[in-house]
């Protein structure tokens, strides 16, 4: 029988333990490898002899230098895990906040923020919703999130995100809900890994999180999680919830979920993933 061919994508000076983990365990797999690092000088041609070899590829990379690569590969042919489409209308914010409205699915109250910064103030008046939160439609990491407790407050936040980054890209409101921060892991159709976030601070993603411990998941989380993940069409994904007044709202998705909320899980989750991937590769077949 012929040897799957992955290709994996990411974007590092070197292997880091991700890498290494999935090149240890594609090896008990009977996997073969290919290595696409964003990081290095990728030529056209070169990409293009090294995607004929693979059956799939899976990117492990938010980085934009690695989702240019996801798009030059689907342009010369190979199919990438998830495809770059995600990147410019699942995962933008305020197109997931639509997706969720338009298949009811519970989620914090979102308005879209005008480009002229007097609009968008009155914009939040209106709303109500103070403290509020302020988000540019896409970023990972809890980058470009921030809080305003009032309209003078908005105003720095909006001119703050305007002025830090080389895109002036739109930016929504969302109601403040205290809560903590319910990650659930899917690969495939299948939840692998659950994890509560906390902090003592109001932010309970990126760099503000910690992990507390595991969840259960009761029917109606399940219900949604099901919802969320054939809406969104991201295979391999982390569904940040909340709860509101104890009923479970969606928060956003993410493509490339950590593996690292548990250490002692890193190993499971990587090999879930390499058994989802081998399955598409024999479906295609």
């Amino acid at each position: 029988m012929k040897k799957a061919v992955i290709g994996y994508i990411y974007c590092e000076k070197k292997l880091q333990r991700d890498e290494k983990i999935f090149l240890r365990l594609a090896k008990k797999n009977s996997i073969e490898m290919v290595m696409f690092n964003a990081f290095d000088n990728l030529d056209e041609e070169e990409i293009e002899n090294e995607i004929k070899r693979c059956d799939i590829i899976f990117n492990n990379s938010a980085e934009e230098i690695a989702i240019e690569l996801v798009k030059t590969i689907e342009e010369l042919g190979g199919k990438v895990i998830d495809p770059s489409k995600i990147y410019y209308y699942i995962e933008d914010k305020w197109m997931f906040f639509l997706k969720c409205k338009e298949n009811k699915i519970p989620t914090p109250e979102t308005i879209l923020l005008s480009e002229s910064i007097n609009t968008a103030v009155e914009q939040l008046k209106s709303f109500g919703k103070w403290p509020v939160v302020l988000k540019r439609v896409s970023g990972t990491r809890g980058e470009y999130v921030d809080k305003a407790d009032n309209p003078n407050d908005a105003r720095k936040v909006i001119k703050r995100f305007w002025e830090k980054g080389d895109d002036r890209l739109p930016i929504i409101a969302q109601e403040l809900i205290h809560s903590p921060c319910y990650r659930v892991t899917v690969v495939g159709e299948k939840i692998v890994q659950t994890a509560v976030k906390n902090t003592k601070d109001w932010k309970a993603t990126g760099e503000h999180s910690k992990t507390l411990e595991e969840f259960t998941i009761d029917d109606e989380l399940e219900k949604i999680i099901k919802k969320v993940t054939k809406v969104s069409g991201i295979s391999v994904c982390g569904i940040d919830f909340l709860k509101k007044d104890g009923k479970w709202v969606v928060l956003e998705v993410n493509a490339e979920p950590g593996f690292d909320f548990f250490e002692n899980q890193r190993e499971k989750l990587i090999e879930e993933t390499l058994i989802f991937l081998k399955g598409k590769i024999k479906n295609r077949r």
